[in-house]
């Protein structure tokens, strides 16, 4: 799968990452376009930070990135998402379910549309993603990565919905490894910490400051993870890995362990 120095740019394989615009999917879209990949970089809101992503890369490779927007929770941009992808390079080797919405829902709080955004955002667009793409994928010898979440195994507290929405997309690697193979793998990555989220960023906070503590405390390894060590967990799944299928990486500093 590898795209050869020899190729031309218009035989340059094609991975399309959801949630790509930044953090930790911009990590991934910036992996693969290093090693050759022609990338397509999908956004819900961050309309911004994807075409400054795209316009860098194209600065670097002409003609080697695409921005696609769609909401996926919304069925039919989930749908037009996989035609656009595909129409845009003719092509498509390698799917990266990346994108993910994430908040707490504290039992006696959470809402209908609490359930539907979470589930949504989190499994159901992947799995109707990877659908829509099954056949193009099995064509190209092709691979799914999902971006999981060690949260999948062990869940957060006051985020319950969250929790079972990885929990659900860690069994569907496995089932849609064992339904796609031969032709397709299909793996997961389960970071631990690796960005703090929004809530943990003021470094000025005490409070803020004590609960970083103690997450670092419960990680072996001793401190955050990066982006680039997420992405090139992925790129690994996702060309290198030819023997492996329905397996879940985890990337988390043994956090696991804990």
């Amino acid at each position: 799968m590898p795209w050869k120095p020899c190729a031309t740019m218009t035989d340059a394989p094609v991975v399309l990452v959801t949630g790509a615009a930044q953090r930790i999917g911009a990590a991934i879209a910036m992996h693969f376009h290093l090693r050759g990949y022609r990338v397509l970089v999908h956004y819900r809101a961050s309309a911004d930070a994807a075409n400054t992503l795209v316009s860098q890369l194209n600065a670097a490779r002409a003609d080697s990135a695409h921005a696609l927007c769609a909401d996926l929770c919304d069925a039919q941009q989930v749908s037009a998402l996989g035609e656009a992808a595909l129409s845009q390079f003719d092509r498509i080797d390698v799917l990266i379910n990346n994108a993910s919405t994430f908040y707490p829902t504290p039992i006696g709080t959470a809402t209908p549309a609490d359930w539907d955004t979470l589930i949504d955002s989190n499994l159901r667009a992947a799995f109707f993603l990877s659908q829509a793409l099954a056949d193009e994928l099995r064509l190209r010898q092709g691979a799914i990565v999902n971006l999981i979440d060690t949260h999948a195994d062990k869940p957060l507290a006051r985020h319950a919905i969250y929790s079972v929405a990885k929990a659900g997309l860690k069994a569907m690697t496995k089932s849609l490894a064992q339904e796609l193979a031969p032709q397709v793998r299909v793996n997961g990555v389960a970071p631990g910490a690796i960005l703090w989220p929004a809530a943990l960023e003021d470094d000025s906070d005490p409070v803020v400051k004590h609960t970083r503590d103690k997450i670092l405390q419960q990680i072996p390894a001793g401190q955050l993870g990066t982006p680039e060590q997420i992405a090139a967990a992925v790129f690994f799944l996702a060309t290198e890995a030819h023997y492996m299928t329905g397996a879940t990486l985890r990337v988390d500093g043994g956090r696991h362990l804990a």
